[in-house]
């Protein structure tokens, strides 16, 4: 169990990559070499994506929490997907410092729908990571409605990639990636028809950065995480909204291994923020969230 005094921080958002079901896929090395060159990080590299064990020691010797998750992208990249059961499984080994999300191709439909509720029930499971970039959808597409239903019925959340992914970035035809999935306007349909499902929606969201805010801000349960950036090189009405009318709802990621929590907080600490948000931002918005 979690020891909230002990901890100095909650990270909403870190990946589990390396496949668990044998060698890497065709492919897979050249898409995290590109990972690697965009982030300035050579945890892309052969050997070096660190396992669910490896981070859990990682972020254990710092005293912050992590949530981690796979990503289902088997559809539409044909890389088989990390098994949210080991995942889970091993956030149960370590269970004083990982919080275990999951991972799940909307397009399974009522098949996705009840391997979520297993999940929960079985995995104990929190939330579920949806990445539409990835996964070659828009977040408001029907299909998606009864996975949706699932993970509202079960009292978890849905965490959504928003804005330009690294993913595929700079490589032949951005590897298939279509950016326009990951508008976080289309966030705004999910909040309206799951009103009490909360929504995180990831990542300073590029180049609809108003876009999410103004969603964040019209709908009671959607929420904003600051993962796959540098703090430093946050837009300007991005930190206004951090220390003003959202500061209860937005959430302290990395998006580990890309970016790594020593370096988001070192810069984050360089930021002009008020005293009373940051505990919010680093902690305490994201222990309400989970109900921790």
């Amino acid at each position: 169990m979690i020891d909230l005094e002990k901890i100095r921080a909650i990270d909403i958002h870190t990946h589990a990559e390396e496949p668990c079901c044998g060698p890497r896929d065709d492919g897979y090395d050249e898409f995290q070499a590109g990972m690697a060159r965009y982030f300035k990080n050579p945890a892309g590299k052969e050997g070096m994506l660190p396992s669910v064990q490896e981070t859990a020691a990682y972020y254990r010797e710092r005293n912050i929490a992590a949530v981690i998750f796979p990503v289902d992208g088997e559809r539409e990249t044909g890389f088989r997907r990390y098994s949210n059961e080991e995942v889970a499984q091993i956030a149960a080994e370590n269970d004083d410092i990982l919080i275990p999300f999951a991972s799940i191709d909307p397009a399974k439909g009522r098949a996705g729908a009840r391997e979520a509720r297993r999940l929960v029930k079985e995995f104990g499971i929190k939330g579920f990571k949806f990445h539409p970039t990835m996964q070659g959808f828009y977040p408001n597409d029907r299909f998606a409605y009864p996975l949706y239903e699932a993970i509202a019925e079960e009292g978890c959340i849905a965490l959504f990639h928003t804005g330009q992914t690294g993913v595929g970035a700079g490589m032949r035809g951005g590897m298939g990636m279509k950016l326009k999935y990951s508008n976080p306007m289309y966030l705004d349909d999910v909040a309206v028809d799951f009103p009490d499902m909360p929504i995180i929606a990831a990542h300073p969201s590029f180049p609809w950065q108003e876009e999410a805010l103004a969603v964040a801000t019209h709908k009671p349960n959607v929420y904003i995480d600051l993962s796959g950036w540098s703090p430093k090189y946050f837009p300007k009405i991005l930190l206004q909204y951090c220390n003003s009318i959202l500061q209860d709802k937005m959430l302290f990621g990395s998006d580990w291994p890309a970016i790594t929590p020593d370096r988001w907080l070192d810069d984050f600490a360089k930021l002009e923020m008020k005293e009373s948000v940051i505990p919010k931002i680093l902690k305490e918005n994201a222990r309400k969230l989970l109900k921790l």
